[in-house]
């Protein structure tokens, strides 16, 4: 039950929360005021929260906000603004996950991915200031690399979607278009092939994903030790 455990929920919150808002405040700054006016420029969870990918967050570990809307017609390179747009979600819990982890070595705990992992399910019985907050910081990096790296996956409506149609050639597009009109599809398979087949495609990116950027934050406090 370790995704239920309260630390995760909150941390699920800020994520979710972060995410959305980037997307909203990016697209605004690019000139489409929908999400804006919409109400999504908000850091409140509520405007944000999807019912089914924040269900599938709590049970599986991994899930989605309620997309914000976009209208491409008000930037001025439409396929350029849109895959900025969709990369300002992930790059956001990039963000959030290297200031949790860089305040954790601020605290003196050497992060390994096998200890973000095992935390959510040996939770401590200890009940300081302190330890919250380490937890806190510990499923902080676990949910955002999650939420970041099940988002970059190309399959839509995800955001790794809408960054790789940027680099699609103009005569491929209505192709590309139309295999993506399946993603929903292919996605709800992968879901239900993870969670009763145990086909770990999804569990399997995410995870090389998230241990990758962890060695790659390591590298980067070994460099520049804070």
């Amino acid at each position: 039950m370790g995704f239920l455990n309260p630390i995760f929920i909150l941390s699920i919150l800020i994520a979710l929360t972060v995410h959305e808002w980037a997307h909203a405040f990016v697209a605004n700054r690019l000139g489409d005021p929908t999400a804006r006016e919409m109400g999504r420029l908000t850091l409140n969870p509520i405007a944000h929260l999807d019912p089914m990918g924040t269900i599938l967050f709590l049970l599986v570990g991994f899930g989605w906000g309620k997309p914000v809307p976009i209208d491409h017609r008000y930037f001025n390179h439409p396929k350029r603004d849109m895959a900025i747009t969709a990369a300002a979600g992930p790059v956001s819990n990039l963000v959030l996950a290297f200031a949790a982890f860089i305040a954790l070595n601020l605290l003196g705990l050497s992060v390994e991915g096998d200890s973000i992992l095992s935390f959510l399910f040996q939770p401590s019985g200890e009940n300081t200031l302190t330890t919250f907050f380490t937890q806190f910081l510990l499923s902080s990096v676990f949910v955002n690399l999650g939420l970041m790296a099940f988002n970059l996956l190309p399959i839509a409506p995800l955001d790794g979607s809408k960054v790789l149609q940027m680099f699609v050639p103009l005569r491929y597009e209505q192709a590309y278009k139309d295999v993506m009109q399946w993603g929903p599809y292919i996605l709800l398979f992968l879901l239900i092939a993870e969670r009763f087949v145990h086909f770990p495609f999804l569990s399997a990116w995410i995870e090389t994903i998230m241990m990758f950027i962890l060695t790659v934050f390591t590298t980067i406090v070994n460099l520049f030790p804070f």
